[in-house]
């Protein structure tokens, strides 16, 4: 039987199955698509990152002697689309049945699973062996609670794994979260080391990007792309993180700076979500760094760091399978407004702001801290349609896939969901911002004051937004310390929130 396998442009995993075995009659295919390119505006690095690794491992399969048919996004014979190119492909070899690898897409597994029906012909559908989870696991162990609260999900996997663990109940250090200690504000000192960076010229595709009239946003330097695009590559980064900025990435992960774009980020995130790396290999390297340097290194740092995999990534996966479509058209608190126009261009006098989109436009980039209490905090306070918000997220970052995008977006930044995600607003005023960054100090604003010409648009944005939302924030008690606070402000007072932050709601992009 002649069989095509499809490979999708985030299943980059050379360790897969797949690859094992017999490979008579089995022909892999890779697609650069504009039906990939086109659905939302991206950001150019993205393009040039995820077509630049898909050649990579269209290469890595060549040596290793496997037959490929490969779509470049130039090539003439390029319908552009999946059905249209598997058709053709079927047509003109023969092939007898389809493999692929589950999508981490709603949109694309659809289209995959009527496919077969389409084509009439047979398909058969593998695990992508990336993940800790199956799609449903996180739907099967909150089954019956109230509540989802990730927490316990995390705790669960660190014992189902064995992972930072002194027995099968117990947590190593004594504790199971060490996030009180991951708030520190970052001043200069310790000394940050450069990013494991790269100087690769990308001007060839590049070009075939352009010349195909693709529309893209942000910047790029042709002849320094900064990104891993190989296996190789991605190692490199984890191996640099471990060595270099481990030791203090948990005190200083919520951090912000006006100087620093990554800090002591790992800069994994696109070789995860791409799968040139998986989790489990990331976590036992961090480990086996851990336990090798132990006098060094303070659990609280490697701590943070595996929250952030085996905890954050999975439940947002977990949450994506159990709650899509539907999810994707959640707006629980009714936001309508568009997204201000300076989030295309960084053009404004909140600093806060004005570097964290920089940086997203320049670098395809910004920590979770400036995604979620800086760009996603004004869009909220705002009354920014989530659809908006979405479109920017998934667009800008080269990391965004939708299935770890729109939960972080509708359920954490936008609290789109009402509260199934997060069981709160993540909201705040200017005085979070001053607390983990210095962008207050050089800002056109003052953090201190809440409704004069010159105060920090955030502060009256925030209590107006607690304001609009009193009934449903009134029944939410790990909001009563805020809706406390906020019944304690006279008339006269929160009249002028109110006049301010209609204001800034009306007209943005004067701010």
């Amino acid at each position: 039987m002649k069989i095509l396998r499809l490979i999708l442009g985030d299943q980059l995993n050379q360790h897969h199955s797949w690859y094992k075995g017999d490979q008579s009659n089995i022909t892999y295919v890779m697609m650069e698509m504009r039906q990939e390119t086109d659905y939302v505006r991206h950001h150019i690095q993205k393009l040039v990152g995820f077509f630049c690794s898909m050649r990579n491992f269209a290469e890595h399969l060549k040596e290793k002697g496997f037959e490929l048919i490969y779509y470049k996004i130039s090539q003439k014979d390029n319908a552009q689309e999946l059905e249209k190119n598997i058709s053709k492909l079927i047509s003109e070899h023969n092939f007898e049945k389809i493999e692929y690898q589950l999508p981490d897409e709603f949109r694309l597994d659809k289209q995959l699973k009527n496919l077969g029906k389409n084509l009439n012909i047979e398909t058969e559908a593998f695990d992508t062996e990336h993940f800790y989870t199956e799609r449903n696991d996180l739907e099967k162990f909150f089954k019956g609670k109230k509540q989802l609260t990730m927490e316990y999900f995390y705790r669960d996997m660190r014992k189902k794994h064995g992972i930072l663990m002194i027995n099968k109940k117990d947590p190593e250090g004594g504790q199971w979260n060490f996030d009180k200690s991951n708030r520190k504000k970052w001043t200069g000192q310790p000394e940050i080391p450069h990013e494991r960076g790269f100087r690769k010229d990308v001007t060839q595709i590049l070009k075939e990007i352009e010349d195909a009239g693709i529309k893209s946003i942000g910047g790029i330097e042709p002849t320094n792309f900064n990104w891993p695009t190989s296996r190789q590559d991605s190692l490199s980064v984890l191996n640099y993180f471990c060595k270099n900025l481990l030791i203090h990435f948990g005190d200083f992960q919520d951090a912000l700076h006006t100087n620093e774009n990554y800090l002591f980020h790992s800069r994994l995130s696109f070789s995860l979500n791409a799968k040139m790396l998986s989790p489990k290999e990331v976590i036992e390297t961090i480990l086996d760094y851990y336990y090798r340097h132990r006098d060094e290194i303070d659990i609280s740092q490697v701590e943070g760091f595996i929250r952030q995999i085996l905890g954050w990534r999975e439940y947002m996966r977990g949450i994506y399978w159990k709650e899509m479509p539907g999810y994707k058209r959640s707006n629980k608190l009714r936001n309508q407004n568009n997204l201000p126009g300076f989030y295309w261009d960084a053009k404004t006098k909140m600093n806060c702001l004005h570097h964290s989109i920089k940086n997203s436009l320049e670098n395809a980039y910004a920590h979770h801290i400036q995604r979620l209490m800086i760009t996603g905090n004004f869009a909220l306070l705002t009354q920014t349609h989530p659809d908006h918000v979405d479109e920017w997220y998934l667009g800008i970052y080269i990391d965004a896939i939708e299935w770890v995008e729109i939960t972080n977006t509708r359920g954490m930044s936008q609290f789109a969901d009402g509260g199934l995600l997060a069981t709160k607003p993540y909201v705040s005023s200017g005085n979070y911002i001053n607390k983990m960054s210095n962008y207050c100090k050089s800002c056109h604003y003052s953090v201190n004051k809440r409704t004069e010409e010159n105060a920090c648009p955030f502060n009256s944005l925030y209590w107006n937004f607690l304001d609009e939302n009193r009934t449903i924030f009134s029944k939410n008690q790990r909001m009563n310390m805020m809706m406390s606070q906020l019944s304690k402000k006279n008339t006269e007072e929160m009249q002028k929130i109110k006049e301010r932050a209609k204001e800034i709601i009306k007209n943005p992009e004067n701010f």
